[in-house]
Order: C-alpha cells, then structure tokens, then sequence
C-alpha cells in the first residue's frame, strides 16, 4: 500500500508518470463492475454442469435434474409416497406460496439465464477475440439446447431483450420465436465448429469439457447440434407446417451410436461433484415408481404383454422380486402389501453400492442419447406415410437395440445374479412379435411406448413434450386403444384444485425473478392466472 501511494505521489511531479500512476491504482483495486477476462477454459465446466444439476455458490440447484423430480410425476415416472401430493395430480405452485419462493420447477430457467447466462456469452465473446472457435461452437450448441428445454418447460420466455444489462424488466416472446433462435444457435455452433486453426485445439477444448463425454471432439459436438434441431424440427407434429423430412436429415446427421451418447459426467468423490439423483444426495427417497411404469415393464400393459429384462436396470423390485408401483396422488403404498410395496428409486437405502442406473452417486447423466434420436425418426418416417412406413419400423428396432445396449455398456452394475441382460435375452425380446410386429401391425403406440421406456429416469422433459403432443391421452385415428396404453392422469376431479380439471401443460415462470419484478411482463402473457400451467403451449396446437 505505502509503494503505491508513493509511486503516485512521484507520478503527481510529472505529466509522463500519471498513465503509470493510473495503471498500478486500477491493478491494485479492480472495478468489481468491469469486464474482466477470464480464461474460457475455466467458465466452461460449470456451464456444462448446469445441464444436469450445478452446485456453485452462485448457482446451486441450477439444472434439469432438480425440475425432473417434479416434470417426473407429470409423466408418471413416479410418485410421492405420501397422498395427494400437488405435483403427483398435475399442480403447479401457487406464486405466494413457499414452494414458489423455494423455485420449484425455476430450474431449467435458473440454468438458462443465471447459471449460463453471462458465462455462455463471455465464451463466445472472448472465445470470439481469441479466435478459439470450438469453444464459441460449443457455447452456441449448449444455447441453442439450453433456449429448447426452457421453453419445453415454460412456453413463453425472454429472448430478444435477454441479458441485457440495462434493463430491469424484459417482455417475453413467443414459443415459436423461441424455436427461430434455437435454430439461429444451432446454426452458429455448426458454423464454428467447423472452423479449424487459429486457437482451435481439440486438447484445450478438453480442459473445458471434462465433464461432458465429448471432451473436445467437435465432430461429437456437432451430432449434438443437429440432435437439438431434430427436437426443434419435430415439436411440431401437430401443425400442417411440420416436415418429417427435416426430422429424419438431423436424425441422420446426429447421434446415432452410443458412442456418441451426450453425458454430463459425475466425480462422486464428494457431495457436489454426485449426481442429484444419487442415495448420496438423498434427493429420490420419498418418491416410487408408479403403477403405471411398472405394468409397462412386467408385461401387465395391454399394448406390451412382454416382461422387459430392462426393468432389472431401471426399475426397482420389490421383497417378492416383482415389480409393483403405486397411482399418483395415492401414496404408498396403495393398498400393496409390505413384501410388494416398491423401495424408492435409489433401492431404499443411501448405500450406493445397492443402486442402479442412474441412481447411483457417479453414473453420466444423459442429455441425448441414441435411442432418443431413433425413436424420433421412426416417428417421423411413420407419419411420413405407407411408404416409408418399414424404415420407420428398422428405426423403430434399432432404438430399442440402442437402448439396451446403453443399459449393458454404461450401466452395467448392482443388476441382481442372472437378471443381466444377454445377447440371447436381448434377441429372444426383440424376436416377439408383441415388441417388434410385422409391418402390418405396426403403429404408433410401439414407437411412444417403447420410446417412454427407453428414456425412462433422464428424457422426463422429452417424454412430457411426447405425451403434450398427444394430450396425455389421444388415440391414433379411430384406434380404440390410447397411443400412450393405459395411461390413467388422475380423474379431472382428483386433479390439483387450481387446474380447474385440466391437464397441465406448462410451468409458470420462476418465482424469485419475475413475480418479484417483472409482473407487467407476466400480465401480458397471463400468467398470473392460478391455471395458468393448463395453459396449452403453442407446439402441441394445431
């Protein structure tokens, strides 16, 4: 301190000297407001962080896997042990309540505008100044998924007047101008991801990515990219403007291989660094499987008479070795004896040794995977029509194939003696004309049913967009049978009171940033209104 004020004071003797005077004051006592460089390198691993949960001082519970706990039950994934849980019957928090203060179902907002916004825009900024082009690609991709999975949650959001400093109230946009930025973002990322020299290097982008399974292959990058445009592309079924074609050319051009699966990757050498869906973290313990899955996976569903070997992965038995669930809104353990009641989804213990899949403490976390983008494209190629009605149906068996090649390859562990799957159960399942039909008798219902299944755990927001896109119960055509089969939402007079006897749709935006500001905004897209989350997003209407 005495070295500085003395330089300062030799600097007051001359006009030459006051530059340096200058320089050595800002270094000693920086703007905490100015724009500081920061190497990317490190902005990076908690961006990639907050696509699953982040666990920062400044941005703790950010991410998809605190909202799934509750977009979970609206899929019935699971249920709440205890009765008439609001969240198990389709509710949503009322915005004075302290389930609101506490942000329930604000994550994937909190991730989008604080947990990654100025840091995404730092990297392609000062990425952009250090011509270290991959990571610019990367920062949009992660933009361009970040922009989708917000407005798959929340409908209408803030984009044009987004993270800008200058304001403190923002006015939202609509969904489909929301789509228009995805594929703005996506389009930067392949664009840059395409660029070679300069400060490109594949090691360095490796530093940043560590935890995320590409690390710094920008090829794997760009299956992600063209991943996210076949989810923008192909949210619109509904709608007259929807081009199956564009569905399956990014299907084509994405993931396609489980070596290319995306994960967010977990340490699990401390509390922060394990996933929040871990016994660890004890986040599962008061939530079961739901009667509905379990029926899906035992060969109880009227669509899909086939015992699953993948439940022994996903699923939990119970003491009897059966796979029972419970109805939401019912609690447990619904009228099922003590030896059939289900354990929670981490095996009803904190022992990580005991849990499976994605219930352990360090298993990836999947963001897209394989299976996902299959099940897209047979979709898109049967709505397509009778003539590419058989490459729906390869489609529709290579996801299936994909996902249980997931399940052995990545999660392959605490599966109970002799319920591993094998090559010889993995053909004699695909083999039954009940899981894979002959073209005749194939539709929809294998391609969403299968679907829900293979995504089951982690694709709780892509199954939601699904069975939005269905209204929960639709039919295909005159079919007699639900598309999604025996799917029971609870009775419009079980729903939570605030619906109004309708289904949900959406969740109102986050509590502790726009019901504390930004309340004109919200007026003007109704959002005040306490069944507001019925309210139908613009992807699902014709």
């Amino acid at each position: 301190m005495k070295r500085i004020f003395n330089t300062c004071l030799l600097a007051a003797t001359g006009s030459l000297l006051l530059g340096s005077c200058t320089k050595k004051i800002d270094e000693a006592y920086p703007n905490p407001n100015a724009n500081v460089v920061q190497p990317i390198e490190l902005l990076m691993p908690n961006i990639i962080q907050n696509m699953a949960i982040s666990n920062t001082a400044n941005g703790t519970l950010y991410g998809p896997q605190n909202d799934g706990q509750y977009v979970g039950r609206y899929v019935q994934y699971w249920a709440t042990n205890t009765a008439n849980n609001q969240y198990d019957l389709m509710g949503q928090t009322t915005t004075n309540s302290t389930a609101a203060a506490a942000d329930i179902g604000g994550s994937h907002w909190a991730m989008l505008y604080y947990g990654q916004g100025a840091n995404l825009n730092r990297v392609i900024e000062w990425g952009t100044e250090q011509k270290k082009w991959d990571y610019v690609g990367v920062a949009h991709a992660i933009r361009a998924w970040a922009w989708l999975t917000t407005t798959d949650m929340h409908g209408e959001i803030i984009v044009r007047q987004a993270f800008d400093p200058d304001r403190l109230v923002f006015e939202y946009d609509s969904q489909e101008a929301v789509y228009d930025e995805v594929k703005r973002n996506c389009r930067l990322a392949l664009e840059y991801l395409s660029r070679t020299g300069d400060g490109v290097s594949a090691d360095n982008l490796a530093q940043g990515a560590a935890f995320f399974s590409y690390k710094g292959d920008v090829e794997k990058w760009k299956k992600f990219t063209y991943s996210v445009l076949a989810r923008v592309f192909h949210r619109t079924t509904n709608k007259a403007t929807y081009s199956a074609d564009s569905v399956v050319k990014y299907c084509d051009l994405g993931i396609n291989t489980n070596a290319d699966n995306a994960y967010v990757l977990f340490e699990g050498t401390n509390s922060v660094k394990m996933s929040f869906y871990g016994p660890t973290r004890g986040n599962m313990t008061t939530l079961r499987q739901t009667r509905w899955v379990a029926n899906l996976m035992s060969g109880a569903n009227t669509a899909i008479p086939v015992a699953d070997p993948r439940a022994w992965y996903m699923l939990r038995e119970n003491t009897n070795g059966t796979f029972r669930g419970v109805r939401p809104g019912k609690g447990a353990p619904d009228g099922l004896t003590t030896n059939d009641a289900p354990p929670n989804p981490v095996g009803g213990t904190t022992n990580n040794g005991n849990a499976r899949y994605i219930f352990k403490d360090a298993m990836p976390w999947p963001v897209i995977t394989a299976t996902e983008i299959q099940f897209m494209k047979a979709e898109a190629l049967y709505r397509k029509g009778a003539g590419t009605k058989a490459a729906a149906l390869d489609a529709y068996k290579k996801g299936i194939e994909l996902s249980f090649d997931m399940l052995t390859t990545d999660y392959n562990t605490s599966i109970p003696a002799g319920k591993e799957i094998t090559p010889s159960v993995k053909s004699t399942f695909l083999g039954n004309a009940a899981i894979v039909p002959s073209l005749a008798n194939f539709n929809l219902t294998h391609i969403m049913l299968q679907k829900y299944i293979a995504l089951f755990g982690y694709g709780f927001l892509e199954t939601w967009v699904d069975m939005r896109r269905y209204h929960y119960t639709d039919h295909e055509g005159a079919s007699p049978t639900q598309v999604y089969a025996d799917f029971a939402p609870p009775a419009p007079s079980e729903l939570f009171a605030n619906n109004n006897q309708k289904y949900i749709y959406r969740v109102r935006p986050r509590y502790n940033s726009e019901f504390l500001y930004n309340i004109d905004a919200l007026t003007t897209i109704g959002a005040l209104a306490l069944d507001y989350h019925t309210k139908e997003q613009w992807f699902s209407l014709p």
